[in-house]
């Protein structure tokens, strides 16, 4: 059994390239661009990918998010919504 856990563990944690941050937004929105600053920022000093899409423009996220933009996805699962905090969002990404 204890041949397997080095296997296990080599799953677990993900290099910063290997992970992703996408944040939802809408045109005009001033908390959208509040949480790009502190997305750029982050993602800038941890060399962490990042993309962003128009609600807008995608029916599903639409009707998924649309009371909650922004919202940011870490690795595509919600990490938060309305204000993005810089050491959330680090530790979410380091940790």
């Amino acid at each position: 059994m204890a041949d397997m856990s080095p296997l296990f563990r080599r799953g677990t944690a993900k290099s910063p390239q290997e992970r992703l941050v996408t944040l939802i937004r809408k045109p005009g929105c001033l908390l959208c661009d509040d949480a790009q600053i502190v997305i750029e920022k982050v993602c800038g000093d941890l060399g962490v990918p990042w993309e962003q899409k128009d609600i807008s423009q995608d029916p599903q996220l639409h009707d998924q998010y649309w009371e909650q933009i922004p919202v940011v996805l870490v690795d595509g699962a919600q990490h938060t919504f309305w204000r993005v905090n810089e050491d959330r969002l680090r530790k979410a990404l380091t940790g």
